[in-house]
């Protein structure tokens, strides 16, 4: 029988393999670090220290991590729909606008806390709208989900810019921003969490959206897995035939999916644009739709798992940035080169240990 039919314990598939992956991927990385003249178990302390030393690191951290969970998510509901979405980077864009168009409309008049479900709702349905055209041109035109949001994610930075350049510039600058959101555009950062574990934030831009992005997680497994909508998606993944068969239908499915992961990714934009720089820039994802789908597949697509690799990818990018300032011979580019290690290794090579796995835990049940 081959290995890959074999049937493992949850805790050994959703714990043992990603922590054996992400072993083997920290020991080349150290490797790597070893030849270019560093100590790794040294830089290995710097970046844990940077990421989760204090309250600031462990912020910015969070605040990285917040990105990385609606971007994992969105990737994730369209997985489970057998739909790869690859293009939360331009639906995250789309959801900034929808976003800073709520800021910009109600900080006058409003409290931050009456602004926020407005934002919630512009974010959603600014990313979903641009989910929507990929979503229809592959259920109705057969056209693939991958070609056409990888299109609509440089055409969405393409608009992005333009809107920046020409329609919400602030008069009179030459900055391609809109204006600085007022007080009621604003999300007030969670230094009150950190002070409860006796902890300084500091300057780090951790705030209410990833409060969001936790309720985002609980409602997505409840999607997915309590409701009949979430059985119908998952049937569609495992088997399109079968779910012809049950009566599932092919269309809407693709198109509700879609309008879900875009909207996820859509919300991605409270944290950077309302939580951090409090206005819309240009580039403002910074590749966090990408990285999504690097955190979904670490994650198994599973809220959960994806809570958690969407820390690790935090420790990395604050962790990374503390190393290259501390051991200048580490550049940024060679924290990418980690970054890669790990989706390599926990991502593409994710079942590289299974087999063996398969013949120990056989061996030991056996015995």
């Amino acid at each position: 029988m081959s290995t890959a039919s074999v049937p493992l314990p949850r805790w050994i598939n959703y714990a043992v393999l990603p922590l054996l992956n992400l072993i083997l991927a920290f020991l080349v990385s150290g490797l790597v670090v070893w030849i270019i003249g560093e100590n790794p178990i040294e830089a290995l302390k710097l970046m844990l220290t940077g990421a989760l030393g204090r309250g600031e690191g462990i912020g910015f951290t969070l605040f990285y991590a917040t990105n990385f969970i609606f971007t994992g998510l969105s990737v994730a509901v369209a997985y489970h729909a057998g739909l790869f979405n690859i293009g939360s980077e331009g639906q995250a864009y789309l959801g900034g606008l929808g976003a800073a168009l709520v800021a910009l409309a109600l900080d006058h008049y409003v409290p931050w806390y009456v602004t926020m479900p407005f934002a919630i709702l512009g974010a959603a349905a600014f990313g979903g709208l641009w989910a929507l055209i990929p979503a229809w041109l592959q259920a109705k035109r057969g056209s693939h989900i991958v070609i056409t949001t990888i299109m609509f994610n440089f055409i969405g930075a393409a608009l992005m810019v333009y809107l920046l350049v020409n329609v919400l510039i602030v008069p009179g600058k030459m900055a391609p921003e809109s204006r600085t959101f007022l007080e009621g555009g604003q999300l007030p950062k969670l230094d009150w969490l950190m002070a409860m574990f006796g902890m300084k934030l500091g300057p780090a831009p951790f705030n209410v959206s990833f409060l969001i992005a936790l309720v985002m997680c609980f409602l997505v497994w409840v999607l997915i897995w309590r409701t009949k909508l979430g059985f119908e998606m998952r049937t569609l993944g495992l088997s399109r035939s079968a779910a012809a068969y049950a009566g599932i239908p092919y269309t809407k499915i693709v198109i509700i999916t879609m309008l879900i992961s875009g909207g996820l990714a859509g919300m991605m934009a409270l944290n950077p644009v309302m939580g951090a720089s409090e206005r819309l820039q240009v580039e403002f994802v910074g590749g966090a739709g990408f990285v999504g789908i690097a955190v979904s597949l670490m994650g198994r697509n599973h809220p959960v798992g994806i809570i958690i690799a969407a820390i690790l990818f935090g420790v990395l990018y604050q962790g990374g940035a503390e190393l290259s300032f501390d051991m200048p011979n580490i550049t940024r580019e060679m924290i990418v080169v980690i970054q890669g290690l790990v989706v390599l290794f926990a991502g593409a090579l994710e079942y590289m240990f299974r087999p063996a796995l398969v013949r120990v835990y056989q061996q030991f049940t056996k015995g």
